[in-house]
């Protein structure tokens, strides 16, 4: 029983975010160099592992909080499944066991970047979550670190519109939950959820989503029809990828706005079957495009 306990801990659900990590691997067309691929799959088992200690620090600052909220109160630390001191022990022995990967098989480079990634949700869990815009500018933070750590631990150069896109992909993500957070807190309860919440309203989140949404795809299209991209791909066909981003970001926009869905992500993205295929459908298709040569295409 505790052991499952400490697996819902670590939330491994949420480890899909770290696919992030990929992004400079398929766009760099070193996916199919088994060597550069072998060292990726380490940095993401990296980032699962200190996600998961994240997880473990935010639900350590969060308990109270949690407790009054009516789906969060029944998560390990919450509910007392999990003693803070276990947590605690739990979250200090993930820390050593990335330490340990790192050290024996990723560049500095990456070990750098992986405790920035620790610093900055430190600093989210004990007070940029309760300061208006720069809560979801560090949620953000975190996703663009996911990228920039899977480029170093490769040792590939990543695009300066790679950079952008994932801002506001995450930008858009981040303020999404934010949407979702406000439409689903109990009436007259929400700030006892999440305290940052008073400070934004429906109104105000969902023209931030759509200049966020908005931004995300446009630098996602200039990104496939940039000059540098053309020449490192020998192609302009990568614009054809751009309608999967589209209707992804269409259909997430959807479930927040009729099925009232988007605090928690990683649900959204496992669960909805139109996200699902189109996710799958703009890999094949990008690698298609890209390794065409490669795959005899």
């Amino acid at each position: 029983m505790k052991a499952i306990k400490l697996i819902e801990l670590i939330r491994p659900k949420q480890w899909l975010k770290n696919v992030f990590c990929f992004a400079p691997i398929l766009f760099s067309g070193n996916l199919l160099n088994w060597n550069k691929l072998s060292i990726n799959l380490i940095a993401f088992v990296a980032f699962c592992g200190i996600s998961s200690c994240v997880y473990i620090l935010n639900d350590i600052s969060d308990v109270e909080s949690d407790r009054n909220h009516k789906k969060k109160r029944f998560r390990p630390i919450a509910s007392g499944d999990i003693s803070i001191k276990e947590a605690w022990t739990f979250f200090f022995f993930l820390v050593m066991l990335v330490a340990a990967l790192c050290v024996v098989f990723l560049p500095v480079s990456f070990g750098i970047v992986i405790v920035l990634y620790l610093i900055n949700n430190f600093l989210y869990s004990y007070k940029l979550k309760h300061m208006v815009l720069l809560d979801v500018f560090s949620i953000s933070i975190g996703f663009m670190l996911r990228v920039v750590g899977g480029g170093f631990s490769i040792d590939v150069q990543l695009s300066s519109w790679m950079i952008i896109t994932t801002i506001f992909i995450s930008l858009f993500l981040g303020i999404s939950k934010r949407r979702a957070e406000l439409s689903n807190a109990d009436e007259g309860n929400a700030t006892k959820q999440r305290k940052v919440l008073d400070d934004y309203s429906i109104d105000f989140v969902e023209q931030m989503n759509t200049i966020a949404a908005t931004g995300t795809i446009l630098s996602y299209a200039l990104y496939t029809a940039s000059d540098k991209t053309i020449t490192t791909f020998h192609t302009d066909k990568l614009i054809y990828t751009t309608p999967f981003v589209i209707y992804g970001i269409f259909r997430y926009l959807y479930l927040i706005h009729k099925k009232n869905l988007g605090e928690n992500p990683a649900s959204i993205v496992t669960k909805d079957i139109p996200i699902i295929v189109t996710g799958i459908l703009w890999v094949v298709v990008c690698a298609a495009i890209i390794y065409k040569a490669k795959l005899g295409l």
